[in-house]
C-alpha cells in the first residue's frame, strides 16, 4: 500500500512541475509594473524561483517516506517494549542530536540563501553579460570578458568558501550526533548484556535487540533526513507563498465604467501629485495638464523633468498618490483596467524584439481578435516594412531574431518600424510616443514621422520628446521643467515667446547644423563628395 502511494507521488512529479511553474509565470504578471523597478522584488521573485523548483515535489516524497518511516519504526518499538519500554526511549533518545543538528543547519542554510540572493542575482548577471547575444559585441570590443569573469569568479569564490564553512560545522555537528548516538546505543548493548549475563535474557535475545535496535536506528536516522528535507523545503516554500500573497495596488473596480470607444474631449491631469514608492520627493507635485482628444501633443523637456512619468501615469502602472488622471471627464480608476488599455498603444525608445514570425510580429499588436493576413499585411505596408518582409526567406513566415534556428535579425530601425506596424494594426485611439525617433538618421526620422502622421489621423497622440524636430509637427507643445508646465503652445507661438522652448530650440539647430558641416568636412576630405 505504501509503495503504491509512493508510486502514485512519482508519477505526479512531472504535473506538479508544470503547475508549480504556471502559478510563478501568473503571479509574475499580476504584479504591478512599479515591483519591476525595484531590486527587493526581484530578490523576491528569485527566492520564490527557487521555492517552486523541484521542493513541492520533494516536499510530497519525503511526506511519503516519513510515513513509511513511522509505520516501520512503531514495529521495532513493538519488538523492543518487551525488553522494557526504556528501551524504544532509548531508541528515540539516540536520535534528539541529530535531530537538533539536522534543524539547525538547515535554518542556517536557509538563512544563508535569503542573505545572499542578490548575489546570486549578480552571478546570474554577470553570466548573463557573458553569454547574451546583446551583450556580447561590446564585451569583445572593449575587452570586457576577462573584468567579468573576474568579478563573477570572485563572488562565486566567496559564496563557495561561505558554503563550505557552513559544511564543515554542518560535518562536525553529525559527527558529534553521531558519537553521542553511539555512546547511547552501547549504554543499552551493554544493559542488555548485562541481563544475559545474570539469565534474565538469552543470547537469542541479544542478537534480536541488536538487530531491531540497529535496523531502528537506520529508520530513525532515515525518518529524520525526511523531518530535514520536509523542514527545509517548507521554509523555501514559505519563499513561494509570500511572493503569491503579493497583491498588485491597480486593482479593477467593482463596477466598472464603459471606456469611451472614441475620446470626445481628452485627457486631463487635475492637482496630481505622486512620488515613487520608497522616495520623499514628488515627482509631479499638484500637476494641471490637459490633452485634448484628436490632437498631437508633444511633452518636451529635460532628462528627470518627469516625461517618463507622465507615461506610466496614464498606462496606469501606477496611480497617483493625490488628485485625478481622467478620460472625458472620468477618473481612469473608473475603468476597467484591461479595457482602458485596449484604448492605448505606446511605441517605446527601444521595442521589444520579439523572436516569432513576422507576420505573428505584427499580429501581437492586437492578440484579442484573430489575425488576418490582409489586415496584417496593409500594417506593414502603411509602417513601411511590407517590402523588406517580402524579401525575407519565408516572407511574413520568416523567424525573426537569432535566438531560435533559422532566424534573421533586422535593424534596429527595422524592429522600430515593426512596433509602428503593431501600432497600425491595434488601431488604437490613444498613441503615446516615448522617445521613438532618437536613434534614427534624419531620412530615416523624416519618413517614420511621415508614417506617424497617418497613424494618428484623427486619434489623439502624445509624443514624449527632446528632439524639436518632432515636437515642431505637435499640434501643442508643452514644456516641462521640474515636474511642472512652464510653458505652452504651438512650436511657432512657443518661438515667439523667445523662452525656454526657442532657448532650446536654437541650441539643438546651432548643433545640428554644426555636426552637418563637420559631416560634410569630413566627406569632402575624402574625396566621398
Amino acid at each position: 500500500g505504501l509503495n503504491s502511494v509512493a508510486e502514485w507521488i512519482r508519477t505526479a512529479q512531472s504535473e506538479l512541475v508544470k503547475i508549480t511553474s504556471l502559478v510563478d509565470s501568473k503571479q509574475s504578471v499580476a504584479v504591478d509594473y512599479g515591483f519591476y523597478e525595484y531590486s527587493e522584488y526581484n530578490d523576491q521573485l528569485n527566492r520564490a524561483r527557487e521555492g517552486a523548483s523541484g521542493r513541492s515535489l520533494s516536499l510530497l516524497e519525503n511526506t511519503g517516506r516519513l510515513l513509511q518511516n513511522t509505520v516501520t519504526l512503531f514495529a521495532m518499538a513493538a519488538i523492543l517494549a518487551p525488553y522494557g519500554f526504556g528501551l524504544p526511549i532509548t531508541l528515540v533518545v539516540s536520535a534528539f542530536p541529530a535531530f537538533y543538528v539536522l534543524t539547525y543547519f538547515n535554518k542556517t542554510q536557509y538563512q544563508w540563501s535569503q542573505r545572499t540572493t542578490t548575489d546570486r542575482r549578480w552571478l546570474m548577471y554577470y553570466d548573463y553579460l557573458l553569454t547574451n547575444n546583446a551583450t556580447a559585441a561590446e564585451v569583445r570590443l572593449f575587452d570586457y570578458a576577462d573584468y567579468f569573469q573576474s568579478s563573477y569568479h570572485n563572488l562565486r569564490r566567496r559564496l563557495r568558501h561561505e558554503q563550505f564553512h557552513l559544511l564543515k560545522l554542518q560535518t562536525l555537528g553529525r559527527f558529534a550526533a553521531t558519537l553521542i548516538a553511539l555512546i547511547i546505543s552501547g549504554g543499552a548493548l551493554a544493559w542488555i548484556g548485562h541481563q544475559v549475563l545474570l539469565g534474565i535474557l538469552t543470547l537469542g535475545d541479544l542478537a534480536l535487540f541488536f538487530q531491531a535496535f540497529s535496523q531502528g536506528q537506520s529508520i530513525i536516522k532515515d525518518l529524520l533526513s525526511n523531518l530535514g528535507q520536509i523542514y527545509r523545503n517548507s521554509l523555501f516554500l514559505g519563499n513561494l507563498f509570500e511572493f503569491l500573497q503579493i497583491q498588485p495596488k491597480i486593482v479593477e473596480p467593482l463596477n466598472p465604467v464603459p471606456v469611451p470607444s472614441t475620446p470626445k474631449k481628452g485627457i486631463s491631469f487635475r492637482q496630481v501629485t505622486f512620488r515613487y514608492p520608497g522616495t520623499e520627493e514628488p515627482v509631479l507635485d499638484n500637476f494641471n495638464l490637459t490633452l485634448p482628444a484628436g490632437k498631437i501633443i508633444a511633452v518636451v523637456g529635460d532628462n528627470g523633468a518627469g516625461k517618463s512619468t507622465l507615461i506610466k501615469l496614464l498606462c496606469r502602472f501606477y496611480d497617483p498618490d493625490l488628485g485625478s488622471i481622467e478620460l472625458d471627464g472620468i477618473d481612469l480608476r473608473k475603468f476597467s483596467v484591461k479595457a482602458f488599455r485596449r484604448l492605448i498603444t505606446v511605441l517605446f525608445q527601444s521595442p521589444i524584439p520579439y523572436y516569432t514570425t513576422a507576420g505573428e510580429n505584427i499580429a501581437l499588436g492586437d492578440i484579442s481578435t484573430a489575425s488576418d493576413d490582409t489586415e496584417i499585411q496593409a500594417a506593414a505596408k502603411a509602417s513601411g516594412m511590407h517590402d523588406k518582409i517580402k524579401r525575407l526567406p519565408l516572407g511574413y513566415n520568416t523567424m525573426l531574431g537569432k535566438l531560435f534556428p533559422e532566424g534573421t535579425d533586422l535593424s534596429g530601425g527595422q524592429w522600430q518600424r515593426l512596433a509602428l506596424a503593431r501600432a497600425f494594426f491595434r488601431r488604437a485611439q490613444i498613441i503615446i510616443l516615448d522617445e521613438p525617433t532618437s536613434a534614427m538618421d534624419p531620412w530615416a526620422e523624416h519618413d517614420w514621422l511621415e508614417r506617424f502622421r497617418s497613424l494618428a489621423n484623427g486619434r489623439t497622440a502624445i509624443v514624449i520628446t527632446h528632439r524639436f524636430t518632432l515636437a515642431m509637427r505637435a499640434d501643442i507643445v508643452h514644456v516641462m521643467r521640474a515636474g511642472q508646465i512652464v510653458e505652452s503652445g504651438s512650436h511657432d507661438e512657443l518661438l515667439a515667446q523667445d523662452g525656454l522652448y526657442a532657448e532650446s530650440w536654437k541650441a539643438q539647430m546651432q548643433a545640428d547644423s554644426s555636426a552637418t558641416i563637420n559631416n560634410t568636412t569630413l566627406l569632402k576630405s575624402e574625396n566621398i563628395i
